[in-house]
Formats: structure tokens, C-alpha cells, sequence
């Protein structure tokens, strides 16, 4: 079963970049509030994607897209990909 690597983005820009084995059942975990870094968001999507052979890779590609250098990439290639709304 492949692993995932990911990044979302709630309806007021906030940003959230993950791995998992299971998206569908991740993305519930995070609609439904369950995790604790999405709490404050609403409406989740995943914005990028990537899947992977091994649990490995995929961790080391979250810690790439949440290096200085990945950020970077996200900004440049993701549409939307901005800071949140202001309060």
C-alpha cells in the first residue's frame, strides 16, 4: 500500500502538510477536527499530493515541502498557496 505526502489548505489560507498511509481517512481526521494542528481551520482540501513506495520517502518529501527551499516551491507551483486571512 503506497504512503502520501500532502499539503492542505482550510478556507482562511491556513496551511497544514502532512504523510499518511490512508488519505480518505486522514482528511475525515482533519474535517472532523480530530487532529490537533487543523482544529482551527475549516473546509480543508488537499492542494498537493505526492505518493510514495515507502513510509520513508514520504517523510522525508513532508520535510522537504517544510524546508525554506519546499515553501518556496509550494508558493511558486500551487495555486492559492498564500498566507491566512487576516482576523
Amino acid at each position: 500500500m503506497p504512503y502520501y505526502a500532502y499539503c492542505l489548505q482550510s478556507e482562511e489560507g491556513y496551511h497544514y502538510t502532512g504523510h499518511t498511509q490512508d488519505r480518505d481517512v486522514r482528511m475525515m481526521n482533519h474535517r472532523l477536527k480530530t487532529t490537533h494542528h487543523t482544529k482551527k481551520g475549516t473546509n480543508w482540501r488537499i492542494v498537493y499530493s505526492r505518493e510514495f513506495e515507502t513510509r520513508g520517502e514520504a517523510m522525508k518529501h513532508e520535510k522537504w515541502l517544510k524546508s525554506g527551499v519546499g515553501r518556496e516551491w509550494l508558493k511558486k507551483n500551487i495555486a492559492g498557496w498564500s498566507p491566512p486571512k487576516a482576523e
